[in-house]
């Protein structure tokens, strides 16, 4: 199975994103990043971005990965078999295991460890090993922070796309 990109989504030279993955439009894979959909499908929206050293893996016949819009995986995270909904932040180092679901605009703390089968609410914090719900979180403060993140992160991925064209997929023909 090969890999299909929307327009202008970024991989970084050393990124790897193998099998069954299918990936929105503005999305970045960072440095030593891998999104690994061999045993398993992979579905990634718009405007993700997979920050350094984040690992996306999925539970054979079982748990897939699914994302939606404006996502923040944050460096150094694991996702394996997930489901994590539009606006959500994914903090450094957190990992999340098979079968959670981590809701709209929610966060999920640095370093968090979310179990098996959670299911973490819209716009709630959730932190610690094992993750437990923190508060909830003002929705405008977790728009502006999580959607903030997302939209810097298409930015930085321009300047690496400018100096390097070979590292931007399918981008949008320019207009006349």
């Amino acid at each position: 199975m090969t890999p299909k990109f929307g327009h202008n989504c970024y991989l970084s030279e050393n990124a790897t994103v193998v099998g069954d993955v299918e990936m929105g439009d503005n999305c970045s894979v960072w440095f030593n990043a891998v999104v690994r959909g061999d045993v398993n499908y992979i579905r990634i929206g718009h405007r993700v971005n997979i920050q350094d050293g984040s690992c996306l893996h999925t539970l054979y016949k079982k748990a897939a990965i699914e994302i939606g819009d404006d996502v923040t995986i944050g460096h150094n995270v694991t996702v394996h078999g997930a489901k994590i909904k539009s606006g959500a932040l994914i903090g450094m180092g957190s990992t999340l295991l098979d079968d959670c679901e981590i809701g709209q605009g929610a966060i999920i703390a640095a370093g968090a460890l979310v179990l098996k089968n959670t299911v973490v609410g819209d716009g709630e914090l959730w932190g610690g090993v094992p993750a437990k719900f923190i508060k909830k979180v003002d929705p405008e403060q977790a728009k502006e922070l999580n959607i903030g993140i997302a939209k810097h992160y298409s930015m930085y991925s321009k300047w690496f796309t400018d100096e390097n064209p070979e590292t931007l997929i399918n981008p949008l023909p320019e207009e006349a």
